[in-house]
């Protein structure tokens, strides 16, 4: 990679990181109405562990300014070496956003995204 390049990767992750305020809070899910946990595992939650649905509250990780407040579907789980990672849509707006998994989270429920066929 050429040092502009480098710089300007810099730049975008500086940029991306000032947008990322740090929020993990305890919540009820707006889709099966359970109590969320604060995440235990140094990172943020941001979706159910129980529905893995997620509310559309954030236009920038954390900082609570979307106008849409819609339920967020889980529609997609991609799975790599080192993570899994969720994507949810928004049925308001349908918005597509994508976030890690957390250790919590429902595996019955991960496995239904991957494997369709395998829904009871």
């Amino acid at each position: 990679m050429a040092t502009g390049q480098k710089a300007a990767f810099f730049t975008s992750w500086v940029l991306k990181m000032k947008r990322f305020t740090h929020r993990n809070e305890a919540f009820e899910c707006k889709n099966c109405g359970k109590q969320v946990l604060e995440h235990q595992h140094g990172s943020c939650r941001n979706h159910c562990c129980h529905c893995l649905f997620s509310s559309h509250v954030d236009d920038n990780p954390g900082d609570r300014s979307s106008s849409c407040q819609c339920l967020m579907e889980p529609v997609f789980v991609e799975v790599r070496t080192d993570q899994t990672i969720l994507r949810h849509r928004c049925q308001g707006c349908g918005t597509e956003k994508s976030n890690k998994t957390a250790p919590d989270d429902d595996f019955e429920v991960i496995s239904s995204l991957v494997f369709p066929s395998r829904q009871s």
